[in-house]
């Protein structure tokens, strides 16, 4: 399967970071229990993607830099609509996907269970979505393997590939 029809600029996207541009560009992301929250806003054709590593960011006022705050899946998602209504688009406008939360390490059949960070980053994404007014339209999360993602700014398209697994969906 191709990515992308044309030639576009490649960003890779680093755990605790986002993107949002205007301009066609291809994605790339790795991700384990970390999350991947997309948005596109088809009427701009604006993109926007985020790599979460934990859950919930909650002391907004000792936050060293807005970077920081990308580190978060919660502080990402709602920084990524605060930058979209900088744009003039509102909630309803955007499509939205969340990918990753797998549950890298499993615990032993007489420990125990605790919630994973993978399964509290998905936790996290779904209920910040739903306090901004948003609904995911795909989601690909949980299971014990990592993801690897390319995200289309022009077109909202992800491919995602499991990784061990030979093919993108």
């Amino acid at each position: 399967m191709r990515l992308c029809d044309k030639k576009i600029p490649i960003v890779y996207l680093k755990p605790g970071e986002m993107y949002i541009t205007e301009k066609p560009t291809l994605v790339s992301t790795v991700l384990g229990s970390c999350v991947s929250v997309t948005m596109f806003n088809p009427r701009l054709k604006i993109g926007a993607i985020c790599h979460g590593l934990l859950p919930t960011y909650k002391a907004k006022l000792s936050c060293r830099s807005l970077m920081e705050e990308y580190k978060y899946v919660n502080s990402s998602i709602d920084n990524m609509v605060k930058k979209y209504k900088g744009y003039g688009v509102c909630s309803r406008e955007l499509e939205v996907k969340i990918f990753g939360g797998s549950e890298m390490m499993h615990a032993k059949p007489d420990v125990v269970p605790i919630v994973s960070i993978g399964i509290q980053n998905v936790q996290a994404a779904i209920h910040t979505i739903k306090s901004n007014g948003l609904s995911s339209i795909a989601t690909n999360v949980g299971g014990a393997s990592g993801r690897k993602l390319y995200f289309n700014t022009q077109t909202g398209d992800v491919f995602m590939k499991l990784l061990g697994n030979k093919e993108y969906r």
